[in-house]
């Protein structure tokens, strides 16, 4: 899924797949971003329920799209972010649109970084890294139901 290399290094290439209507600004993914890693070369895509289903199903065996891909290459990588998944799950948890993909957008981010929630030890590590990111740039803890 390795997508072009960007010209400049430490950037962050925003790529829609799908209409911007209710999609965050590319602005506001970049910042979210920077916020879990300052350096390295990462590209956001935002996609359709079609290519999530099918990068899902190519790389990880299901048939079905799921809100994020990460695709790590060393300090440069690839997210993944399939809109209409994620617009639905923030409606089924009564989050708001914004919140829940800085979440996702930071939770993809440290998968590149080598985060995982493959055991209870890694995810709880993973999770509380994800809580103070999301805190320190104003959102609320995304594990806490109200």
């Amino acid at each position: 899924m390795r997508t072009k290399p960007t010209a400049r290094r430490n950037s962050i290439a925003i790529q829609y797949a799908v209409p911007r209507r209710g999609v965050p600004a590319a602005a506001a993914l970049r910042k979210w971003a920077r916020s879990a890693a300052p350096a390295g070369d990462i590209t956001l895509r935002i996609v359709g329920s079609r290519e999530g289903r099918l990068l899902n199903q190519r790389f990880r065996k299901r048939a079905r799209a799921t809100n994020v891909l990460s695709f790590a290459y060393g300090r440069v990588g690839d997210i993944v972010l399939c809109h209409p998944v994620i617009a639905r799950e923030a409606r089924a948890q009564d989050k708001s649109l914004l919140a829940h993909y800085a979440h996702l957008v930071v939770h993809g981010v440290l998968h590149l970084r080598g985060y995982g929630h493959h055991d209870k030890a890694s995810a709880r590590k993973m999770e509380a890294r994800e809580i103070r990111i999301l805190r320190r740039i104003g959102f609320a803890d995304p594990y806490t139901v109200e």
